[in-house]
């Protein structure tokens, strides 16, 4: 596979990933049967778009991508939906996670 395209699954798995964590929150945990079973498939996606990225991306590279833009887009969901402002402890984690992305994404090596 090229890496063009592990980058697409990074990208569909991304997607899938914010939208399904978002739904987790509107399903109430897990009581509402609509948002259950889409966070359910969709987190099926996320996981299986996750893995073929993966085998055309390195894994370290792959997972802190995807992890770091998940929480920051759901940080940014709870923010707007929600109202759910984070203190200062959690915009200085959020702007360390995606410093640490940064650096592993554009100046570490996979062997």
């Amino acid at each position: 596979m090229k890496p063009l395209t592990g980058y697409i699954f990074l990208f569909i798995a991304i997607s899938c990933g914010i939208i399904a964590n978002s739904l987790a929150k509107m399903s109430e945990g897990f009581s509402k049967l609509t948002p259950s079973v889409a966070c359910i498939l969709l987190m099926c996606v996320t996981m299986f778009s996750l893995a073929k990225g993966m085998s055309a991306i390195p894994v370290g590279f792959a997972y802190a991508t995807y992890s770091a833009i998940t929480v920051t887009a759901i940080l940014l969901f709870g923010i707007i939906k929600y109202n759910q402002i984070p203190n200062i402890y959690g915009i200085i984690g959020i702007v360390l996670i995606i410093a640490g992305v940064l650096i592993v994404n554009l100046l570490g090596k996979a062997n």
